[in-house]
């Protein structure tokens, strides 16, 4: 897949995850932000919880699913961005949580999303 390519997959499965998240309750307060140390795709509120997403887009999973994308390494790094994010937004909500959000966008039908909650 071209860069492109992977772009226009991945921006499509951010706007489903967001549609995800709206109709189980959540606010979204921010997509795609951006520090020295990454990037959050999607920060939410869930009651009084935040939550930091992130969202793994996929046309198949021939090469693994979109979940297995998500390693030790990737959840450390998102334990680190969530800790910026509310330093920099100076808030401190009595939890903070981080999902994934899984989007199999097959080539035909609708796409499959599932989360899991609290990864992290």
């Amino acid at each position: 897949m071209t860069y492109a390519r992977n772009k226009t997959v991945g921006d499509y499965g951010e706007r489903i995850a967001v549609e995800h998240l709206r109709s189980l309750g959540m606010a979204v307060l921010a997509r795609n932000w951006t520090c020295r140390f990454g990037e959050i795709d999607i920060v939410a509120r869930d009651g009084s919880t935040l939550v930091i997403c992130e969202v793994k887009t996929r046309t198949s999973n021939e090469h693994g699913g979109p979940f297995e994308a998500v390693t030790g390494q990737k959840a450390a790094r998102l334990r680190r961005l969530a800790m910026h994010w509310l330093e920099v937004h100076d808030v401190s909500p009595p939890s903070v949580r981080i999902d994934v959000v899984s989007v199999v966008v097959p080539t035909k039908g609708a796409p499959v999303v599932e989360r899991i909650s609290g990864v992290a």
